[in-house]
């Protein structure tokens, strides 16, 4: 029978690093490569069992050394009696050093919010993917604990440019998609040679090399305003570090962008920014007006934000930024005027 030419489902990275943690907590043992290459959701999909398996093997050692940099102990168990096989190296993580420190508890609220977190992935008691790899498992020996093993994650992003996106990262390839600026009325076809999807403060951002501008650039997920379209153009990417320089500049940009703003106290706008800013919310009266002072990475955001809490908060300065709001709270007057005459607010 010839071999199929449609090529295995991807599985996003997120799944399969939390698929190798669980396997890796279900047995006491331990586990070869060759044991996770062949059951764990995300590698059992590529793996060939008389083909090479290389490049499988350096996803798996690069994985490795993401889920220890997140703070998993990952540690490996040489074979008694042969030392230095690397081949019959075990790899597990001890469930005790795993388990959350005992001075760490929830309150009911904190409980309640864990619970319902749990219920967006567990799919009954054992998922598909967690029973086939169960089966594989057993098959060979390993003896697993079911409860771990039983859950699937279903980890997605908001934005729908994330997987085609992540996609590309790993198959370092050109993406093209419609990006629109603050304040141009179309979008624009960009084409990007991606380096790094990062999150910061909230939001997912895409640092790459701008192919038109030549240079690089960082795009926030949200304003690609349609699909990305992974092309068939490769690039060798020059130097290292990717995610980690674009979240030092996004943080840079964080600390010296500072603007002051007037709150009314009582307000929804105070309740909000005193949950964003907790203890640098003063105490005051309803009624009572407070400053405070905030970070933001992109004006245009900010100005979004402030502009939808009204007259309780007033700009107090950068002016850019007090000018944004106030063309944002013009344009939701001119679009409620019924009397048809413009206004300068």
């Amino acid at each position: 029978m010839p071999p199929s030419s449609s090529s295995p489902t991807r599985v996003p990275v997120e799944e399969r690093l939390f698929s190798l943690v669980l396997a890796l907590l279900a047995t006491e043992t331990g586990l070869t490569k060759n044991e996770i290459l062949s059951t764990v959701q995300g590698y059992r999909q590529r793996y060939a069992s008389r083909g090479d398996n290389s490049s499988l093997e350096r996803q798996f050692e690069r994985d490795k050394d993401d889920i220890r940099e997140l703070g998993v102990p990952l540690e490996t168990v040489e074979a008694p009696g042969d030392s230095g096989n690397n081949q019959l190296l075990r790899y597990r993580i001890p469930k005790g050093a795993y388990d959350l420190p005992a001075d760490v508890v929830f309150s009911p609220e904190e409980i309640t919010l864990l619970g319902l977190a749990a219920t967006v992935w567990r799919e009954g008691s054992l998922s598909s993917e967690s029973r086939r790899a169960l089966m594989k498992l057993r098959s060979l020996g390993v003896e697993a604990n079911d409860p771990i093993v039983g859950y699937a994650p279903r980890l997605r992003a908001r934005e729908s440019a994330f997987d085609p996106l992540n996609l590309a990262l790993e198959r370092h390839t050109i993406v093209q998609f419609p990006y629109l600026k603050p304040g141009e009325s179309a979008s624009r076809i960009r084409t990007v040679a991606p380096l790094a999807l990062v999150q910061h403060q909230g939001r997912w951002h895409l640092q790459g090399i701008d192919q038109d501008a030549q240079g690089s650039r960082t795009f926030l997920l949200s304003r690609m305003v349609g699909p990305v379209k992974v092309t068939n153009r490769t690039f060798e990417p020059e130097g290292s570090d990717f995610a980690a320089k674009a979240l030092d500049e996004l943080e840079r940009i964080w600390a010296r962008s500072v603007a002051e703003i007037e709150v009314t106290a009582g307000t929804d706008a105070a309740a909000r920014l005193g949950k964003r800013y907790g203890d640098a919310v003063p105490v005051a009266r309803d009624g009572e007006s407070f400053r405070l002072t905030v970070n933001y990475s992109d004006s245009n955001i900010l100005a979004d934000q402030l502009a939808s809490f009204g007259p309780e908060v007033v700009v107090l300065s950068p002016a850019h930024l007090r000018d944004k709001v106030r063309e944002r709270l013009q344009a939701t007057f001119r679009a409620h005027d019924d009397t048809g005459e413009d206004t300068d607010g």
